[in-house]
């Protein structure tokens, strides 16, 4: 904007409040991503800028943004032991120490203190930095030869740091567990389990069952005896007269 004073002076804005995977710098009008963990495709945003006169004039474009399934395999984080809002403040530092030392451009992905804190972005005294190097073709450097040269090149990151921050400065390299369950793994596993418990449900409601129709049989079975010897308890003996009740009940005490 050509004016002078409160004319000339833009702020930045996103129109459609993608705030969950892009924010922006309103005084400068860089992008940059909150989160796309996971994502890929073309995200359309809506940026404005405004001036601050009296009379505030506004304009709008369009800010098309890949995000490559590829790169998030190329993804390296940093761990700082530095809080958060004083690496956001001297990022763009860090960025200058990193490329300086990796002699690779280097594009910070996110800035946050914890998976659970990244939308807070609350300040804690460790500060993770997810960056993404390209080679001078404009080729993204595989995560492994990010991972090396960041290694080889520790001391010398950590005494660049020391001079940003003021402070001593340890950065290292966080490392995924060996045996992480993919959430797909994981899926499969809880379903599983859930089947067997099902199946083993199933087959104690068959032996319950089963159980069940035999003892009645058998209290059938014992009824029926019963039953018939009440029946016989008035039969005769063998010159045809009656048997008494009283020397039955004897005979069975």
């Amino acid at each position: 904007d050509p004016d002078s004073g409160d004319n000339g002076l833009l702020l930045y804005s996103l129109v459609n409040k993608q705030m969950n995977e892009f924010d922006i710098d309103e005084n400068t009008g860089q992008i940059f991503t909150v989160s796309v963990a996971g994502k890929a495709g073309t995200f359309y945003l809506e940026v404005q800028a405004a001036d601050q006169g009296t009379r505030r004039l506004t304009a709008q474009t369009t800010v098309n943004v890949t995000v490559d399934s590829s790169s998030i395999n190329s993804m390296v984080v940093a761990v700082l032991n530095q809080k958060i809002n004083v690496v956001d403040k001297n990022i763009a530092e860090v960025k200058r120490v990193l490329e300086d030392k990796l002699a690779w451009n280097v594009y910070i992905v996110d800035v946050y203190s914890s998976e659970a804190e990244r939308k807070a972005r609350s300040s804690t005294d460790v500060t993770y930095v997810k960056i993404i190097a390209f080679d001078e073709a404009n080729q993204e450097v595989s995560a492994e030869d990010v991972k090396r040269k960041l290694r080889e090149q520790k001391s010398n990151i950590e005494g660049e740091l020391e001079k940003i921050f003021s402070t001593p400065v340890t950065a290292a390299i966080e490392e995924a567990p060996a045996d992480s369950a993919s959430p797909e793994l994981i899926a499969t596993i809880v379903l599983g389990v859930l089947l067997a418990c099902t199946l083993i449900a199933s087959l104690a409601y068959v032996l319950f069952t089963v159980k069940r129709k035999r003892y009645q049989h058998h209290l059938v079975t014992k009824q029926t005896e019963i039953m018939e010897g009440i029946d016989n308890l008035c039969v005769t003996d063998e010159n045809g007269s009656p048997k008494s009740l009283e020397k039955l009940k004897h005979t069975n005490d």
